[in-house]
C-alpha cells in the first residue's frame, strides 16, 4: 500500500514523502495514529495544499521536545527495588517504572519512550537509559537502582 507520511517515521521517511509499505502496518499503525494517510489523489492534492502548515506543526513539536530534552539530559532517576544480599532484585525495574518517576518528577514521558537495549534491570545499579522524546530528540538519562533488604 502507498501512503503518505504525515510526519517523521523512524527507519520509513521523513514528512510528505510517498512510501510501500505492507498492508497491516498502515492499517494498524500508521492511519489509525495519525502518522500516514493512503496515497490516493486526492489526498495529494489535499497534503500539497496543507504541507506548509504541516511542516510548521512538526517543527513546534521538534522544538518542544528539544525544550524538554534540554531540561531532561543527565537528570538522575533514584529507585528503590526489594533485592537479595547478593545484589539481585527480587522483581525489575522495567521502562514504565522509570516513566513514572519522570513523571513523578515534573517530566511527560510515556513508558514507550523510555528505550533499555539490555531489558529490564535486574541488579542494584546505576545505568544510563535513552528517552526517545522525538524521533529526532532521544536523551540519556541515568537511573539508580537501590537496594532494600527483604
Amino acid at each position: 500500500m502507498q501512503i503518505i507520511l504525515l510526519e517523521k517515521v523512524l527507519n520509513l521517511g521523513n514528512l510528505g514523502d510517498i512510501v510501500k509499505v505492507k498492508d497491516g502496518y498502515a492499517r494498524n499503525f500508521l492511519i489509525p495514529t495519525g502518522k500516514a494517510r493512503r496515497a490516493t489523489e486526492a489526498a495529494k492534492a489535499e497534503f500539497d495544499a496543507k504541507r506548509a502548515e504541516l511542516e510548521k506543526q512538526a517543527a513546534e513539536k521538534l522544538a518542544a521536545a528539544q525544550a524538554e530534552g534540554e531540561k531532561l539530559s543527565g537528570h538522575t532517576v533514584k529507585l528503590s527495588q526489594k533485592a537479595g544480599v547478593d545484589g539481585r532484585l527480587f522483581g525489575s525495574v522495567t521502562n514504565a517504572d522509570i516513566a513514572e518517576a519522570l513523571t513523578k518528577a515534573g517530566f511527560t514521558v510515556a513508558k514507550a519512550q523510555v528505550r533499555m537495549p539490555n531489558g529490564p534491570i535486574k541488579t542494584v545499579s546505576a545505568t544510563a537509559v535513552d528517552v526517545a522524546l522525538h524521533t529526532d530528540v532521544v536523551v540519556e538519562v541515568n537511573v539508580e537502582v537501590t537496594g532494600e533488604q527483604a
